[in-house]
């Protein structure tokens, strides 16, 4: 019988280790964002206090919460049915009007649509190329582009609201680059009769020449792309009324060139607020404009910052007290909210401590509590709190380690919370905020429960500066011996604005580095300073010098590794992207006896060759800062290079101009080093579709035949 036992037992090893796979570079590459993707609720929404609804097979499905019963409202065949003409293949993106309404796009219309009685209520005709869409549902009315001016919809067609026959005057599109949050250019008032809009002037910025090499003969396309130091763009912020069909543009002064951010109205729409930033950054007021006249009325706070201020967010009115609104401000080292009046600036401090609140979720119905996500229990995890306004008393709404993104009930006591961990592909819980009760909806599987991974595990180094920690993500090959020394690719981005380590699923690593570490690599990356969610002092030590202190504290993760007996030091690689090129190169060429192997994707060479609005955050205007240009000009450190570097370069790239690898390859030319080059036609500043495979291939090869 003992015999049987064993045998069943090595029968069923068998049988397991082959339904086992491991990780390929299309799994790695394609896979994530398709069929290796946990599966979660679509569009899962709240309909009333008491109802979510989400889209399931195709069909739009509600689901009580008292029974957990769920119902059908709305079959994709009874929305084709009910459209008439239209088939469409999946349901449709949608929002909520009221419980009974929902509104969305199809085939170039905008449809409003009654749930309860299956039927059109209204459709609106949208020109096929028109662009930045912005429907309101208070007056039914949307606002749209064609080309480079701005319409709104009404009862005899479309309306224009611009006519600026010259291109590079452009209305209702987002402004600055999409810096300073901003990714919209056109802001309905609260009741909707009135339309605040950007007015972008580019003309004065010079012509930057792409090429698209695909046609018979190259074509030249110009674009504006103000590098640091250079002339920029002038933007104004328009107000159009709809009973008048008048515009009136805000007084905003001078000097033109001053960015004009995070807009937001008051709730009786006779004025709007507007975070105004010098071009220098570092000198932010919030002004408040009379719509009517379009003068200025008064400033409302001020912030100043000896490296600079960088808004992020619009105030958000109160609903109990019209003169009194909520700000989101950096000020005290940390992401917090305040309490501020229209007349006396701020009045409060609502959140506090050595944490970032990273999104205001909204209050209760009397505001006595702020629901929000902040990394208060570790930067490498959210969770949702409520906290009282007055007292300060917090209470932490989620239980489980992880990334938590909460989404409250129209009543306010509910919350339905989306959340991921190193171990959880994706979960959905119901919050019951009164009492603490948590009920799960949905629990993703684990798409790769059939694959052979590598162990991945997080923990902390010191940085340079010998006190703060950093997070660090380590990845071994499958069957790791500690007896053996491996190779070790670095994943470095390193800059503002990106985390690369979290506690979301397998601690948010990319699968490639998976694939690599099948083929017998440690994949690495760590945080290093200058990266996102650490508080400013975390952020901003790289002012003015950006690429020195990151790439002592990516040393300090090298001095880790070689103090690992498994690791080969003689065979480190990295590989980084954009600001993780830049990184790449760093690392490359000041520390060549480090560093075997590098492939550089988009790599920012020279900041004066980059972008007004993000280079000059940074790095203030070159004739400013001088030396600090040149110490983190990669031209100038050309000549260390010593180990096998690739750089790839979209032919197309708007972001990192091209400009930026064509230079220093002709610093390499010169010194006689060399590097290889691989560019990626008719892509921007990244490889994406089916291309991206290939380019993951030849990222792949060059360190497997090199490293």
């Amino acid at each position: 019988m003992k015999h049987i036992f064993i045998l069943l037992s090595f029968f069923l090893f068998l049988i397991n280790a082959s339904a086992q796979q491991t990780m390929s570079l299309k799994d790695a590459t394609l896979g994530a964002g398709s069929y290796l993707r946990p599966e979660m609720p679509s569009q899962l929404k709240w309909k009333d206090n008491e109802h979510y609804v989400m889209v399931k097979n195709n069909s739009l499905v509600e689901v009580d919460i008292k029974n957990e019963q769920q119902m059908e409202l709305l079959s994709l065949a009874e929305l084709n049915t009910i459209l008439a003409e239209k088939e469409l293949k999946a349901f449709p993106a949608f929002t909520f009007i009221n419980e009974n309404q929902i509104w969305f796009y199809a085939s170039n219309r905008l449809f409003i649509l009654n749930l309860k009685e299956k039927s059109v209520v209204k459709s609106i005709d949208i020109p096929a190329e028109a662009g930045n869409r912005d429907f309101n549902t208070e007056t039914q009315t949307l606002a749209f582009t064609l080309k480079n001016n701005l319409y709104i919809t009404g009862t005899s067609g479309n309306n224009p609201i611009t006519n600026d026959s010259n291109p590079h005057i452009i209305n209702g599109a987002s402004v600055h680059r999409n810096e300073f949050g901003i990714d919209k250019g056109t802001f309905w008032s609260p009741s909707g009769n009135r339309l605040a809009f950007y007015r972008m002037d580019e003309t004065m910025v010079g012509d930057y020449p792409l090429v698209d090499f695909m046609a018979r003969e190259a074509e030249l396309d110009n674009v504006k792309y103000p590098m640091a130091g250079m002339t920029s763009h002038e933007v104004k912020l328009g107000v159009y009324n709809r009973e008048t069909q008048t515009v009136v543009y805000m007084k905003t002064g001078g000097p033109k060139d001053h960015y004009l951010t995070n807009i937001s109205w008051s709730p009786d729409e006779k004025t709007i607020f507007i975070a105004e930033l010098n071009r220098e950054q570092n000198h932010m007021k919030l002004n408040q404009y009379d719509v009517a006249t379009g003068d200025l009325i008064k400033t409302v706070l001020e912030e100043k910052d000896e490296k600079y201020v960088e808004p992020l967010h619009p105030v958000v009115f109160s609903k109990t007290d019209p003169q009194k609104f909520y700000y989101q401000s950096t000020r005290d080292g940390f992401n917090h909210v305040y309490l501020c009046s229209v007349n006396g600036g701020v009045l409060s401090q609502i959140t506090k401590g050595e944490w970032e609140v990273t999104e205001m979720l909204g209050f209760d119905n009397d505001e006595k509590n702020l629901f929000f996500e902040a990394t208060k229990e570790s930067p490498t995890e959210r969770h949702v709190y409520q906290i009282n306004v007055k007292s300060g008393k917090i209470s932490k709404l989620t239980e489980k380690a992880g990334t938590h993104s909460g989404m409250l009930s129209p009543g306010h006591n509910k919350l339905i919370d989306r959340w991921t961990s190193t171990d959880v592909p994706g979960r959905v819980d119901l919050v019951f905020v009164k009492d603490g009760r948590v009920k799960t909806i949905h629990e993703a599987p684990n798409t790769l429960k059939d694959y052979e991974l590598g162990e991945n595990t997080v923990f902390t180094i010191k940085a340079a500066d010998e006190t703060t920690d950093l997070y660090c993500r380590m990845i071994k090959p499958r069957n790791f011996d500690p007896t053996k020394k491996y190779p070790v690719i670095v994943y470095v981005y390193g800059g503002p604005h990106a985390q690369l380590v979290n506690k979301t699923w397998h601690n948010d690593a990319r699968w490639w580095q998976y694939y690599m570490a099948e083929k017998g690599y440690i994949a690495f990356t760590v945080d290093s300073r200058g990266s996102a969610n650490r508080g400013k002092a975390f952020e901003n030590v790289i002012h003015r010098q950006l690429g020195v202190v990151e790439t002592a504290d990516q040393m300090k993760g090298i001095e880790y590794l070689k103090s690992l007996p498994f690791v080969d030091a003689g065979r480190i690689g990295v590989h980084g992207w954009s600001y993780g090129g830049f990184m790449t190169l760093n690392l490359m060429l000041k520390h060549p006896e480090t560093f075997k192997v590098g492939v550089a994707g988009g790599p920012v060479v020279d900041w004066s060759m980059y972008e007004v609005m993000y280079g000059e955050r940074y790095m203030d205007m070159p004739d400013e800062n001088a030396k600090g240009y040149e110490n983190s000009n990669m031209l100038n450190y050309a000549d260390q290079l010593q180990g096998k570097l690739l750089l790839i370069h979209g032919v197309q790239d708007q972001t990192v101009v091209m400009q930026h690898s064509i230079q220093f390859l002709k610093k390499c030319i010169d010194l006689n080093k060399q590097p290889d080059f691989f560019v990626y036609p008719t892509h921007e500043h990244n490889v994406r579709g089916n291309d991206r495979l290939h380019l993951m291939e030849k990222i792949s090869n060059y360190f497997l035949e090199n490293l």
